[in-house]
């Protein structure tokens, strides 16, 4: 193999370390953005991790935060939790950065 070959398949093999890296951030964002809907909505135990599975299940059904944001946004609002918008976005950016970080940790 030459050095092109060598210096290939590490920036490929880097390439797929961040984009895992990335998807496990984004997945316990999720988690932890349910818990903190759950718990603004009263619920607890097995019920809070069920709705914190079901907010992270909501961003597969498209890439982007939009659809985690539309499902807690839409079911703070049902239980007539007043939350705007904003706070939800700014909770989003919090808890990325927060789990970017333990994910860091953990290695």
């Amino acid at each position: 193999m030459t050095t092109f070959d060598d210096r290939s398949k590490g920036f490929e093999a880097q390439f797929a370390h961040n984009e895992e890296f990335e998807f496990k951030a984004v997945a316990r964002r999720n988690r932890m953005i349910g818990l903190w809907a759950g718990e603004k909505m009263g619920l607890s135990g097995d019920n809070l991790e069920n709705y914190a599975k079901a907010v992270v299940r909501a961003d597969f059904e498209q890439p982007g935060e939009e659809d985690v944001i539309r499902k807690v946004l839409g079911d703070l609002t049902a239980s007539n939790i007043p939350v705007r918008e904003t706070e939800v976005r700014t909770k989003v950016v919090e808890f990325l950065a927060q789990a970017r970080e333990a994910l860091k940790n953990e290695q």
